[in-house]
């Protein structure tokens, strides 16, 4: 089959709706469509069962009589065209014994892509027709391709969007591989984080940035020598205040992006060490905090206490649990440790292995200073 008897077989599947109130002219029409070519032919002298008719068979060309008892061609336009879907062409063939120009010009503004006066030739009527259909099916087959070209840009973008959460998993791990080998502190961090996001009612968007920057947090320690980072002791003060640079570190290195997820990360990276109480690395309290580091703060400390590191054993979860419920309102925001203490109640945590609450809260009066061997000479807890 050639291309174009591919195309006229196209043409001869289109469905055609004939809208008279005589039924003379429906036969008339019906006949020379289907002499024509044309088998999809449904025919309607009632103009009130058009509208339902044009949403259940989807008709590609509209052939309608102006004058007609009940609804007016004019009447049907009304109901059928503002259902039109933008960007879908349904041509309108108006076929009608009226000869007067206004008319033709109010059907037109109507809806309407042509105009015919009966009495008609009938080769005329064809090439109309014809030309309508062709047009209609230019129209559907435009609309195709841009959905396909669409989809595709669809398709691209997701792989773009899942290449950048790749990289940004893959830097977190790096940066935290030196003192975390398993590598999934940062993972664990960005999990617990959307969680208290969540349970804190932040909108879903929000939530997953959190998940996918809060991995970021100590992206910085890339900067701090082997010697501070992996030391098993105390950090003298000297030595902490280089710890604390990272910081700033990861700050720099997130700095400039226009992407919302490297902005979050950076807010983050910079924050995340900040007090409730102000005793934290920038001396920034209580909501002067970025909520988003107040967050990360809870989710960070957490995580570093119930694993092990070159400067502390891993405590147990009720030891761990103890202390962040102990830092309400000293180190942590007290409305994101009642959002923790929610999660761990509702058995939220279980996939970071937190399944119970410990048998005794104890009283909200410090910080996690006691189970923080790892620690300065004054009140920072080590990194």
């Amino acid at each position: 089959m050639t291309t174009r008897e591919a195309w006229e077989g196209r043409l001869e599947e289109s469905r055609i709706l004939i809208v008279d109130d005589e039924a003379q002219n429906v036969r008339l029409l019906e006949a020379l469509l289907r002499r024509a070519g044309y088998h999809e032919v449904t025919t309607e002298t009632d103009p009130r069962e058009v509208h339902a008719l044009v949403r259940s068979r989807d008709p590609d060309l509209i052939l309608l009589d102006l004058h007609m008892p009940h609804l007016s061609g004019f009447q049907v336009m009304e109901q059928i065209v503002p259902e039109i879907p933008h960007g879908v062409y349904l041509p309108i063939l108006v076929l009608t014994g009226d000869t007067d120009s206004h008319r033709r010009e109010r059907a037109l503004s109507a809806g309407a892509r042509d105009f015919l006066t009966k009495p008609f030739e009938s080769g005329e009527v064809l090439l109309r027709i014809k030309n309508l259909l062709e047009t209609r099916l230019f129209n559907k087959e435009l609309r195709g391709h841009n959905e396909t070209l669409e989809e595709k840009v669809r398709e691209r973008t997701h792989e773009l969007a899942e290449a950048q959460v790749e990289i940004i998993r893959r830097l977190a791990i790096a940066a935290e591989y030196r003192d975390d080998v398993t590598g999934q502190h940062a993972e664990r961090v960005g999990v617990l984080a959307a969680l208290l996001a969540q349970e804190l009612g932040l909108p879903p968007e929000q939530v997953n940035l959190i998940r996918r920057a809060a991995p970021l947090h100590d992206v910085g320690k890339i900067g701090i020598p082997d010697a501070i980072l992996m030391k098993p002791g105390r950090l003298t003060p000297k030595e902490f205040d280089v710890m604390k640079t990272h910081t700033i570190i990861g700050g720099r290195i997130l700095s400039g992006s226009r992407y919302p997820v490297l902005e979050l990360a950076e807010t983050i990276a910079l924050t995340h060490h900040e007090r409730w109480d102000s005793r934290g690395y920038e001396l920034v309290k209580g909501e002067d905090i970025p909520l988003v580091g107040r967050i990360v703060a809870v989710a960070d400390v957490f995580d570093s206490l119930t694993h092990e590191r070159p400067y502390k054993r891993a405590f147990t979860v009720d030891e761990s649990v103890d202390e962040i419920l102990r830092g309400r309102g000293a180190h942590f925001d007290p409305n994101i440790v009642d959002a923790f203490s929610r999660l761990l109640d509702a058995g939220e945590l279980a996939e970071l292995g937190v399944t119970s609450r410990p048998a005794a809260e104890p009283p909200s009066t410090g910080g996690t200073e006691t189970l923080r061997p790892a620690m300065t000479e004054g009140a920072q807890p080590a990194p």
